[in-house]
């Protein structure tokens, strides 16, 4: 990964110049250094000396440079009681180790620590000091110091400086706090060690931790250091792979500027993001979330990371309001049995010698050591009575509640221990170095020491295992702790959860014991935008990040069965989408059924017809002796009669779920039925004309218009369209069709042609007949008689031609069930006008006027009766 150097140079100027000195020193074969001033220390003799850097103060008060004379000593300030217990967590393993026959048998384990002072200035200082006393081998090319390991240092800016400087001469250094990921590149840092698992584990919890609860716009704000900026990267690196979105990214200066503190405080404000990851030291923290209560800053789910989630000094009420709730990672708690009273085994009368015993003294008492009162005014301190006893006092430092780095601190020094033990137990001939060598117990050498670190691996009485990969990293475990404000006010670190590297499942998340910021058990929610449910898809915004989305309906045809569909999908030809547009449901079928309003109202039209035509056969058959009907051939009324009948009952043909044999009758029995009327109206037609051409002179037309010969004209007429239903049913006969469309909701079920020739020809000839008709009746209606039928078979001839003419448009025009409609309705109006313009007339004389109905009357004073 590139940005290792990147992280690499973060530590300033110093670094630089350590590297350089260290090369510097290597390219002339010495390893003569300026031995800097002399450093507070403890210090307690053994055969083996462990280096060790605490940063036991929060600051360094630097002495400016004259250049005319020595420098005074740099002045820590803000003793650490927290730091302090983790330094004494080291001398109690290494006492406990001492006592202890089976590891390192005849060996005692010195120590000697000292103060880092938070600075990295100050470490390059301590590990120079520790360095320092080296005495020349033989051949000058190989520096022996006073440690052979350097346990330390705590924050991982302090650890980069450190491990420059100490990786040059492969002195192993083991880190117990320093999680910088940059730290696990074996080629910047060829010596470097941790207890502390790294931060690229710990970032891969947070983001997992995103992941579950569906927050994806987070903020983001990191410490301007190596351990912020790079935490920070990596967080921001994962949880976009994962699809969320980063809101903000801001860098707490370490000078915590106030103009630049509220600006990042009022950018959270206005960001919308609602859950806030703040990757910095406890230091840095406390400065932002100072200012947030100035701001009066609510409603943020703040995420910790492990530098700060189980930091004492923010614990305080007054950060309960804002605080309350939060959530991060910290690595495994553990009991370290007799530790407690070892801490408070401390008085300055026991170990007068101890800079750092007698400091940490006056800071919990708030007394001091010295003869007299220490300070001036509101700040001076009351001398020490010698009764303060540490038991009686509540403080960081006695609480073994929550060790965690303590326990790392003890695991560095055990891992150091049985790696020493390893190396004393070595076997000659059977050693790991060129030829079965052992490495040299009277005088261990760094880099045999580093390669027996580096295969470490035991179970310590913890029942823990602890082991180095080969980046140097332990394996990564971690509690979830949330924050949770007791009725007492004091605050619990709730374990809620745990990651663990090496298992399947690596995040482990209690929910129901989760108490969220503003004292909630619900889930808070952190999105740009909110999801878009089943049905909707997402619509990226222009200019906006890619989880800042509108929600779009899916088009009618389209679903999406699931939350933040990209895309909806179609359904399948026979199904359709439902209103919510979750879900493809069968399409409705539709057709003309007798359920429809308009099917019941064309079969009351239909039953009506045939009823009227029922009814006027039957005045027909009654009066069939009078004038009237005799004058009008009886028989070829008759005939017109039933096949107008069947005209309206093939109309019932067209109506309901069309099937093979309907959609055969359909269209075969209206094409013949019509045929028929049609064929009988004409006979009846070429009768009445010929009939008055006949009363000519010399005119015997009338021989071949006699019942057989009209017989056979109609037969004749009507075959035709037989054989033409005959050859169309033969040849493609109709058939039912789903006629599918992907932009409509319902599956039209209706009657295909099967031959368009076919039904074209059936019309065609019935609308040849009607024209036929037609001009013969338009010949005739002029002719002298006082019922001329010729007239109103014209009339009806011209209706059934406008309808049939306005019958094509339509028919092609209509949708669906509507074609069947107009065809049924082409049918009924045609079939009706014909009954009432051939047969009302001759009913209302029969019925309403028979005065009419006489032969007198039907001849007129000029016309003989001729009876057809």
């Amino acid at each position: 990964m590139q940005w290792w150097g990147v992280y690499a140079c973060l530590c300033a100027p110093v670094a630089f110049l350590c590297t350089l000195i260290s090369a510097q020193l290597l390219q002339q074969q010495t390893c003569r250094l300026i031995r800097p001033s002399r450093l507070p220390t403890v210090a307690k003799e053994g055969n083996i000396t462990l280096g060790a850097l605490f940063s036991l103060h929060d600051a360094v008060l630097e002495s400016e440079l004259s250049f005319t004379s020595q420098p005074e000593p740099a002045q820590c300030t803000g003793f650490n009681f927290r730091t302090f217990r983790w330094m004494q967590t080291m001398i109690f393993a290494v006492e406990k180790i001492n006592r202890d026959s089976r590891l390192l048998p005849n060996i005692t384990l010195g120590y000697k620590i000292y103060d880092s002072c938070s600075s990295p200035l100050h470490a390059l200082r301590t590990a120079v000091e520790l360095m320092g006393g080296r005495e020349e081998e033989s051949d000058g090319t190989e520096c022996q110091g006073k440690v052979p390991v350097v346990i330390g240092d705590g924050g991982s800016t302090l650890s980069l400086v450190v491990a420059h400087f100490l990786g040059v001469f492969q002195l192993p250094q083991v880190s117990y706090f320093s999680s910088c990921a940059c730290l696990s590149n074996k080629k910047a840092f060829p010596a470097f060690l941790r207890t502390m698992p790294s931060d690229f584990f710990q970032v891969n919890a947070l983001a997992q931790l995103v992941q579950h609860f569906g927050w994806t716009w987070v903020g983001t704000v990191a410490g301007d250091d190596a351990y912020g900026r790079g935490g920070a990267q990596i967080f921001n690196d994962k949880v976009t792979k994962l699809g969320a979105c980063i809101g903000l990214y801001e860098i707490i200066p370490k000078n915590h500027a106030p103009a630049e503190m509220a600006r990042i405080v009022q950018r959270i404000g206005g960001s919308g993001t609602r859950v806030v990851l703040v990757f910095a030291l406890e230091q840095d923290a406390k400065a932002l979330f100072s200012e947030a209560l100035k701001h009066n800053l609510t409603g943020v789910q703040w995420l910790a990371s492990e530098a700060w989630i189980t930091a004492a000094i923010l614990t305080t009420p007054e950060f309960h309001s804002i605080l309350q709730g939060s959530m991060g990672f910290a690595i495994r708690r553990a009991e370290i049995p007799s530790l407690q009273p070892f801490l408070l085994r401390l008085h300055p009368s026991s170990f007068p010698d101890d800079p750092f015993v007698l400091q940490f003294w006056e800071e919990v008492f708030r007394c001091s050591l010295q003869n007299g009162s220490k300070g001036v005014g509101s700040d001076a301190l009351r001398p020490c009575n010698g009764s303060e006893d540490l038991a009686s006092v509540k403080s960081i430092y006695s609480d073994v509640s929550q060790l965690r780095i303590s326990y790392n601190v003890y695991k560095a020094v055990y891992a150091i221990a049985h790696a020493l033990d390893a190396m004393l137990r070595c076997v000659p001939e059977r050693g790991p170095f060129p030829g079965g060598a052992c490495p040299d117990t009277l005088s261990i050498r760094p880099w045999q020491l580093l390669y027996y670190l580096k295969k470490v691996d035991f179970i310590n009485e913890l029942g823990e295992e602890t082991k180095f990969d080969v980046n140097g990293d332990p394996v990564a475990m971690y509690d979830l702790i949330n924050w949770q404000h007791l009725a007492s006010g004091e605050v619990q670190y709730a374990t809620v959860g745990r990651f663990d590297e090496i298992r399947s499942a690596n995040l482990e998340i209690e929910e129901e014991n989760i108490i969220w910021n503003g004292y909630q058990r619900q889930v808070p929610v952190s999105v740009c935008s909110s999801s878009c449910p089943p049905g909707t898809r997402k619509a990226i915004r222009p200019s906006f990040p890619v989880c800042c989305f509108d929600c779009i309906l899916c088009a009618a045809g389209e679903i999406s069965n699931q939350t933040n569909a990209v895309e909806c999908a179609t359904c399948p030809p026979e199904f359709w989408s439902n209103l919510k547009r979750d879900a493809c449901i069968p399409k409705l079928v539709e057709f003309l059924s007798y359920g429809d309003t308009m099917g019941m109202a064309l079969l009351a039209v239909a039953l009506l017809g045939s009823c009227a035509t029922l009814v006027i056969g039957l005045v027909f058959a009654c009066k069939r002796h009078t004038p009237l009907v005799r004058a009008n051939n009886s028989e070829l009324s008759f005939l017109i009669l039933s096949s107008l009948w069947l005209c309206f009952l093939c109309a019932l043909a067209f109506i309901g779920q069309p099937t093979a044999w309907s959609c055969q009758l359909r269209h075969t029995a209206f094409g013949i039925a019509f045929c028929l009327c049609l064929s009988c109206i004409l006979g009846k037609t070429m009768v009445v004309l010929m009939a008055f051409k006949a009363t000519l002179p010399g005119s015997n037309a009338m021989r071949w218009f006699r019942p057989p010969q009209l017989r056979a004209v109609i037969f004749l007429c009507t075959a035709v369209q037989v054989g033409i239903c005959g050859a169309w049913l033969g040849l493609a006969p109709p058939f039912p069709r789903r006629l599918m469309t992907r932009e409509s909701a319902r599956i039209i079920l209706l009657c295909d042609m099967g031959s368009t020739l076919a039904f074209s020809l059936v019309l065609g000839y019935i609308g040849l007949l009607a024209a036929v008709c037609f001009l013969l009746a338009f010949f005739a209606r002029k002719l002298p008689d006082n019922f001329n039928e010729a007239k109103f078979i014209t009339f009806s001839m011209l209706i059934f031609c406008a309808v049939w003419i306005a019958f094509v448009p339509a028919y092609v025009s209509s949708p669906g069930k509507y074609t069947v409609a107009v065809e049924v309705f082409a049918i009924l109006a045609s079939s009706y006008g014909l009954l009432l313009c051939i047969f009302a007339p001759k009913c209302y004389v029969i019925l309403l006027r028979p005065e009419k109905n006489t032969k007198k009357h039907l001849m007129g004073n000029s016309m003989t009766e001729k009876r057809f």
